[in-house]
């Protein structure tokens, strides 16, 4: 399938899952029906929504009501819900834009006036919600490194398309919390004693408060959701990105550099064909 037939982001996303024991009421009352009518939606039906947002003059920044759809898995018979708040999530893109683009970018896309209402909604917002936090985060055109050390490579899951119940390629990683967050913390005690403090760890650092912030049961989920369209499908077979992450921090554990600096260009030089794409015309 062409880069131009899929809808765009080519986005990756690292979710979270939450047991229903985990929401109060009513919101846990709201999944436990919303997951027992049996509806399931995909990346791909939030992307359709947030792209029709776009559209009207001025586009819509941001929702004006927050997303009452979510993410359901059965772990161990066990309903687990990943809500999408796509409210929230726009809120934190566009604080990410305002960092990453000059201001004549950013008025090209939305206007200014549509941004401060944005900026003023998400203040009042976060002012009655101050503990508030995305189940999801999402990274364009690559998966940033710190990801994959939650995950070993046991847990990837890769089909091929026209396989399973989606005719896209499915790439993901699965694992439980618990795992996640003792992957963290032996990777961080591996980073602090073989480097200087730097971008890796405190990414490593950002990702292990998150999930802290989380029910204990939940599952945690590595999607590269549209990147699968812009990877060839025979490297994305031999794609093994959490077992190069593995082999270099167990290779910066024993002290061997070379081996570590290795596996670590082998995953560099893989995502930096990737991103290279996002400037292809």
């Amino acid at each position: 399938m062409g880069l131009s037939s899929v809808l765009v982001p080519y986005a990756a996303y690292l979710r979270v899952y939450e047991p229903l024991a985990a929401f109060p009421e009513p919101e846990r009352t709201h999944w436990y029906r919303y997951a027992a009518a049996g509806e399931v939606r995909t990346a791909q039906d939030e992307l359709r929504q947030s792209l029709a947002d776009l559209l009207p003059v001025p586009p819509v920044a941001v929702p004006v009501h927050e997303s009452r759809d979510a993410f359901v898995a059965v772990v161990n018979g066990v309903t687990h819900i990943c809500p999408w708040r796509t409210r929230l999530r726009g809120w934190l893109a566009l604080d990410a834009l305002s960092e990453q683009f000059p201001e004549i970018v950013l008025d090209a896309v939305l206007p200014a006036v549509v941004r401060a209402q944005a900026e003023a909604d998400h203040e009042a917002w976060r002012e009655r919600n101050p503990d508030a936090r995305p189940w999801i985060r999402s990274a364009t055109w690559h998966v940033p490194v710190r990801w994959f050390a939650l995950f070993g490579d046991d847990e990837r899951e890769y089909e091929p398309a026209g396989l399973g119940e989606s005719k896209e390629p499915l790439m993901r990683y699965r694992t439980p919390m618990v795992q996640a967050r003792r992957r963290v913390a032996r990777g961080l005690r591996v980073l602090k004693d073989a480097l200087e403090e730097g971008p890796l760890i405190d990414g490593l650092i950002d990702v292990g408060r998150w999930l802290e912030e989380f029910h204990p049961r939940s599952m945690v989920e590595l999607d590269y959701g549209g990147l699968v369209h812009a990877i060839p499908e025979a490297d994305l077979a031999e794609d093994r990105s959490a077992a190069d992450v593995a082999e270099g921090l167990a290779a910066l554990k024993d002290g061997s550099g070379a081996a570590a600096s290795e596996a670590y260009e082998r995953l560099t030089e893989r995502w930096r064909t990737i991103r290279e794409l996002q400037f292809a015309s």
